[in-house]
């Protein structure tokens, strides 16, 4: 099993910035065997892919609507994972999801293996 906690979240206004962590833990969790990634999922919508990050640190994916704005990074010894999210708009408004994956499509939500229960991220304009 591998838990997964999402904080960070909150309300800020069009243009503000937020820092979202994700905290993994579990006896099934080892950070070397594990790909990071953020979802989200706004009212009405499916669950669509924002950014991915190896086992390293050092590959990264995102999703065309973020690139440039949101950035993603990890810190093995803490077992965190972190999205860094820039001028944001509202439709960045939604909850947002962490989730943890051994083998698939990084940006396929139907293969990450465990998720964690969100965080909301509401943007004012």
């Amino acid at each position: 099993q591998v838990h997964l906690v999402e904080s960070g979240g909150g309300l800020v206004q069009a243009g503000g910035s937020l820092r979202l962590s994700c905290a993994a833990s579990g006896g099934s969790f080892t950070s070397t065997t594990w790909i990071l990634g953020w979802f989200r999922q706004a009212a009405g919508n499916e669950r669509e892919f924002v950014a991915a990050i190896g086992w390293n640190g050092v590959n990264t994916e995102y999703a065309d609507y973020v690139k440039g704005r949101f950035t993603i990074s990890r810190d093995n010894a803490k077992n965190m994972v972190y999205l860094q999210m820039n001028t944001l708009n509202a439709e960045d408004t939604a909850l947002y999801y962490c989730g943890a994956l051994r083998v698939g499509t990084w940006a396929s939500a139907a293969d990450y293996d465990y998720w964690g229960q969100g965080t909301q991220v509401t943007v004012s304009s």
